[in-house]
């Protein structure tokens, strides 16, 4: 068995300012942010780099990155100050935390070419970046308070890559929630004839109910989003303009689709998701939303107010944009995948698809790989020397 090529992994500090009035994470002095990032590259220098970000994760871990890496493709895996707790998550922030990444890739590592490499949700974050860098419009947060995008001067990439990427937060969670639920604070206060996991319903669910329970998902997002609103602005007229809230929201994890393999249908197995049991993650701390702010909740979660929208902002993006699908996916299904592609309004746009594969390439390195080779085509052909 031959050797796998050299890769070497250099942790990096990435330190910015931060114009919050307050800070919401912990740690760290009043005013800058310091980040963490990894530069995974192999023995030969390369002209280009990919950035990756997603909004909580940890995107150095990945098995993918380190097979970039082994093919001769430099990685900048760079982390969110929320890496890891999304209960106060600023998507505005986070667009500044990849702007801080991208601007030390040009200017302290000396790359020439920047593609953003946007995995399961740092799709959407790559493409609110993009937008908001050649197109800057973001002044405040949906909640109002003063965060500029405009004054930020984000640092445009060269090219956008979007892997097993979702739409957004807000609307992949709002594709998630249980609609059944009738009582924020009562989660079990239920409607029977919603409830995926209770008595009444069983799939193959018809068109008629699947339109009803997406309405019902809907209606559940909205409700939550006025309260926020109202406890905000209860906040501002008693004279507490920058205090916050926490709040749970329950049953985050009742997607038909992962119980009914005919919608949205693709490679993955009915009755799981990336996360395991779906029946037992809709309740459980692990998922999607399950401990918000208010502030935070309308920037990441709301379905009417929050701005990383993927598709709107790819309408705006100029630069290319490859998008790879993969088959088997129970995170990311095709009808997201083809939306991002659908969205880019320009004719320098790529869609891929590998059969089989799964969110992670869990144990598919073949897949993995494949992936990379998209990937390493693209570039070339663009003129992206690796």
């Amino acid at each position: 068995m031959s050797a796998r090529p050299a890769v070497t992994r250099t942790p990096i500090t990435i330190v910015s300012r931060d114009p919050s009035a307050f800070k919401d994470t912990y740690g760290g002095a009043v005013g800058l942010v310091a980040t963490g990032a990894t530069l995974i590259r192999p023995e030969t220098p390369s002209d280009t780099v990919l950035v990756t970000m997603h909004p909580i994760g940890g995107t150095g871990g990945l098995p993918v990155m380190r097979l970039f890496a082994e093919a001769g493709v430099h990685v900048l895996a760079a982390d969110s100050r929320y890496r890891g707790v999304d209960n106060a998550l600023i998507m505005e922030k986070v667009a500044l935390d990849l702007g801080a990444a991208v601007r030390h890739a040009r200017e302290k590592l000396g790359y020439a070419n920047i593609i953003l490499l946007g995995w399961s949700g740092g799709g959407a974050l790559s493409a609110f970046y993009q937008a908001e860098a050649e197109q800057p419009s973001i002044t405040h947060t949906p909640a109002g308070d003063p965060l500029s995008l405009v004054d930020a001067v984000l640092v445009p990439a060269d090219g956008i890559i979007l892997m097993a990427a979702h739409v957004s937060r807000h609307g992949t969670l709002t594709e998630w929630l249980d609609a059944s639920i009738q009582d924020e604070v009562d989660p079990e206060r239920r409607d029977p004839e919603l409830d995926l996991y209770g008595q009444v319903v069983r799939p193959p669910y018809s068109e008629a109910f699947l339109a009803r329970y997406r309405e019902a998902q809907t209606a559940r997002n909205r409700r939550i989003t006025a309260w926020v609103k109202a406890k905000l602005d209860h906040l501002r007229k008693t004279g507490r303009p920058d205090e916050e809230f926490g709040f749970v929201v329950h049953g985050t994890m009742a997607d038909p689709r992962w119980l009914d393999p005919a919608v949205d249908p693709n490679d993955r197995a009915p009755g799981v998701c990336y996360l395991g049991d779906p029946r037992i993650v809709n309740m459980s701390p692990i998922g999607l939303a399950r401990f918000s702010t208010l502030r935070s909740w309308l920037s990441q979660w709301s379905l009417d107010d929050a701005r990383a929208d993927a598709p709107a902002c790819l309408a705006r993006v100029k630069a290319p944009v490859l998008v790879i699908n993969n088959s088997a996916d129970d995170a990311c299904t095709p009808s997201h995948a083809q939306r991002l592609f659908d969205a880019v309004a320009h004719e320098d746009r790529r869609f891929h698809e590998i059969a089989g594969a799964s969110h992670y390439y869990q144990d598919q390195p073949e897949l993995g790989a494949q992936a990379v080779g998209l990937v390493k085509a693209w570039l070339e052909d663009h003129g992206f020397r690796i």
